[in-house]
């Protein structure tokens, strides 16, 4: 009390108590406070004990109104988590995990104990630990979405309800004895390592399972050359290849469709000094009819598996890194790269060196006077450059945004707007189509391209027309075919009713000749 006097204490036990947070095991308002210590603290605490406090007080003779004080030490505490928002899987943290948290392609190596709450052994691991991945499940539902909330190096206690565990008494071909009906199960869990599974391409066509961790945080960009060790195997095992393994290293711009498009993107994400091991569907592997390599027969559509280190990459500067001297001549290279692309009709290839060229140059860069106009001259160009790459690819809607930053900023620019009225002409929107030749024509009213493509409209427009016309005259067809049934039917529904209404004059008649003879 605040006198002075004491009325509990658990300093004599030979173990500390241990309470569940937020289930008023002791006075309300405690927990609140308890909750903000950290381990190791010595608090001291002051409540006044009011009506509604609980049994606590009246326990221990405390009238309501006392001002009561509680020296707590904090020795520890163990982390629960309600893994199925029910309290039919509940999780006891009993040393916590690294940063490393699972997910759910990862592969895991788990130690574990299945007992019953009597302490009955079911099932065991074995004492290395077994490895099995999230996504295919192990043991029984309830375990597999423990695993899925823990982190590496974690052990936790599992407490799974009968709802969530293997029913009444059912025999599994799992390793566990029958259990009895509407058992509770408790799981010992211990995640001793796991290797992180990335889906590169968010298809399921190219994952790639980590086997040794890299260093740092930066990863390879777009046009970096990297410099790898590896082998390749199909499916079955078969080596096909080995590279990298002697003095020389193999190595490839990333990006540049040096090697296939799966091994490619899945470097791409690793960091360096990693090692990974690579599995790439048929879609980013060879798609040729069959594919030598070193001596041994690729079948098509194959799916590859590599084992990859990436031992170093170039490091180009980042943007923020380079003066304004080194931006404009890293856009002029991407651009003449672009340029060589497209000359080769690697359209798609070409337009993502123009898009590198102008992410030197943005228009939030700021250039001197001397410079400012180039640059604005060679965004324009990139941007140009990047929207006939679009038409190639038939992307007409990238086209017209491309083609409406550059009229932005000169409205009339004749490849800009060339090269929106095909856009337009190819979407669809000849009005707007129209409207862009005749400024082109304005602008050169001699040019050939614009002339052939405005002659190209008028037919488009003619053939429109035609189209348009003929589905106004099959509709209009339709309406008076609609029209001449609703017609027919009215006149069938008409004759009915004066033959109806005949058969009851009829009768009318003859009842009032009857009625005339009565």
């Amino acid at each position: 009390m605040k006198d002075g006097t004491q009325f509990v204490s658990t300093r004599e036990e030979a173990e500390p108590q241990t309470i569940k947070l937020g289930h008023r095991e002791l006075f309300t308002g405690l927990d609140d406070g308890i909750s903000t210590m950290k381990k190791g603290e010595l608090a001291l605490f002051t409540l006044l004990l009011k009506p509604g406090h609980g049994d606590l007080g009246v326990r221990w003779s405390i009238p309501p109104g006392s001002e009561v004080q509680f020296e707590v030490e904090l020795v520890s505490w163990l982390t629960v988590v309600d893994v199925s928002k029910d309290g039919g899987i509940v999780k006891k943290i009993l040393v916590g995990g690294d940063d490393v948290q699972t997910g759910d392609l990862d592969e895991v190596q788990v130690k574990y104990q299945v007992r019953l709450v009597d302490g009955s052994l079911l099932v065991e691991s074995p004492e290395e630990g077994l490895w099995f991945h999230i996504n295919e499940g192990h043991l029984l539902p309830a375990f597999t979405k423990a695993v899925k909330t823990m982190k590496r190096g974690e052990k936790a206690v599992v407490t799974v309800q009968p709802q969530y565990a293997l029913g009444e008494g059912k025999e599994r071909n799992n390793g566990f004895t029958a259990i009895p009906s509407n058992s509770a199960v408790v799981i010992d869990i211990d995640l001793l390592s796991l290797k992180p599974v990335l889906d590169v391409t968010g298809d399921m066509k190219v994952l790639k399972k980590i086997l040794r961790a890299g260093e740092g945080i930066r990863r390879p960009n777009n046009g970096e050359t990297v410099y790898i060790r590896y082998t390749a195997l199909l499916e079955d095992g078969t080596l096909f290849e080995k590279v990298g393994f002697d003095d020389k290293l193999f190595e490839f711009a990333v990006d540049e469709e040096e090697v296939i498009a799966g091994l490619d993107r899945a470097v791409a994400t690793m960091l360096k000094g990693e090692i990974s091991q690579i599995m790439v569907k048929r879609e980013y592997g060879f798609m040729n009819d069959h594919v030598d390599r070193i001596g041994i027969n690729v079948p098509a559509y194959s799916t590859l598996v590599y084992e990859v280190e990436l031992v170093d990459f170039t490091k180009e500067k980042e943007l923020w890194e380079m003066s304004n001297h080194e931006k404009i001549g890293a856009a002029e290279n991407a651009k003449q790269m672009g340029n060589d692309l497209y000359k080769i009709g690697k359209f798609s290839r070409a337009a993502k060196k123009y898009d590198k060229a102008v992410s030197y140059i943005n228009e939030n860069g700021s250039f001197e006077d001397g410079d400012d106009k180039l640059v604005r001259t060679l965004r324009v160009s990139c941007w140009l450059n990047h929207a006939a790459c679009s038409l190639k690819l038939k992307d007409f809607k990238e086209t017209i945004q491309l083609c409406s930053k550059v009229l932005d900023i000169e409205f009339c620019n004749l490849k800009a707007l060339y090269r929106r009225g095909q856009a337009y002409m190819a979407a669809g929107h000849l009005d707007l189509a129209k409207l862009d030749i005749q400024k082109a024509l304005e602008v050169d009213p001699q040019n050939r391209e614009v002339k052939s493509l405005e002659l190209s409209l008028r037919k488009e427009q003619r053939e429109s027309s035609k189209r348009d016309a003929k589905l106004y005259a099959n509709m209009f067809e339709r309406m008076r075919k609609d029209a001449d049934k609703s017609l027919k039917r009215l006149k069938v529904d008409k004759a009915q009713d004066e033959k109806r209404d005949a058969k009851g004059v009829q009768v009318m008649d003859v009842q009032s000749r009857e009625a005339d003879t009565c």
